[in-house]
């Protein structure tokens, strides 16, 4: 809905008396009538919100905040690994992809799933498949080259939505704010985050203003989460009143020409 043509129509509809300050008090006619199209206008920019998402402990309970760093790096889609058997290099490989669903190709040992896993487990595995069939004893090391970025959405009410790039130690606060932080429309209590594990969605909702002052803990964001900003329907009704006073007092110079 644009607007100004909005703001015309819903005038236009306004009865006689409001539209005519000569007649009718304008600053109320402008109130009023203000207030009628602002409702108008909100109702095209809603959220519906959902009272059965977890909140508080029991949204913790599902994404946790950060309280120490991981002991042990799990290998994700997209890294790139060191392979090193050791004695023969034509298995070695200094730069092994893993692939968009998590695995890794290995001469000798075939498709092998590498997500999920630390490296000390790849290892051991590559060398259980090898010494099953091929060497005696192989000597196997994996290692992490390169770390696959992460990425999170964050839509709703904030400046710029988008899809961003964030470090293994991206926040519910910090990822907010690579989207400039929340509208003055934004509803603070009302912060959804979805997240997929092993197939599984999970959401859970987080109140924004608890978070900054402490409060409640800042959760800790994962690669490929989704963060939705809620809509609040009277943070939006007050901006769309403030935007269209400059039309209304256009319409009340303009009713006092006649």
């Amino acid at each position: 809905m644009r607007l100004a043509t909005g703001l015309i129509t819903a005038y236009q509809q306004l009865p006689w008396h409001w539209r005519h300050p000569a007649v009718y008090n304008s600053k109320t006619s402008f109130l009023l009538g203000a207030m009628l199209v602002s409702g108008v206008l909100a109702g095209c920019k809603t959220t519906t919100p959902n009272p059965d998402l977890p909140v508080g402990d029991a949204a913790y309970a599902i994404m946790p905040a950060n309280t120490s760093p991981p002991t042990t790096y799990r290998i994700r889609p997209l890294d790139v690994l060191t392979v090193r058997v050791f004695g023969e290099p034509d298995i070695s490989t200094d730069s092994l992809q893993v692939d968009q669903v998590g695995q890794i190709q290995v001469p000798l040992v075939g498709t092998l799933t590498a997500a999920g896993h630390s490296a000390p487990e790849v290892s051991r595995e590559i060398a259980f498949l090898l010494g099953r069939r091929y060497l005696v004893d192989p000597q196997v090391a994996v290692s992490v080259k390169e770390v696959a970025p992460s990425y999170v959405s964050v839509e709703g009410e904030v400046k710029k939505p988008g899809v961003y790039e964030v470090n293994k130690d991206a926040t519910l606060l910090s990822a907010i704010a690579r989207a400039e932080s929340p509208l003055a429309t934004a509803k603070l209590n009302e912060i959804v985050v979805f997240r997929t594990i092993n197939g599984q969605r999970l959401v859970a909702r987080f109140n924004l203003k608890d978070i900054r002052t402490g409060i409640s803990p800042d959760p800790a964001i994962m690669d490929g989460d989704v963060v939705m900003v809620g809509y609040s329907s009277m943070r939006g009704l007050l901006q769309d009143v403030l935007k269209a006073a400059p039309l209304f007092n256009a319409f009340a110079v303009l009713n006092r020409d006649l």
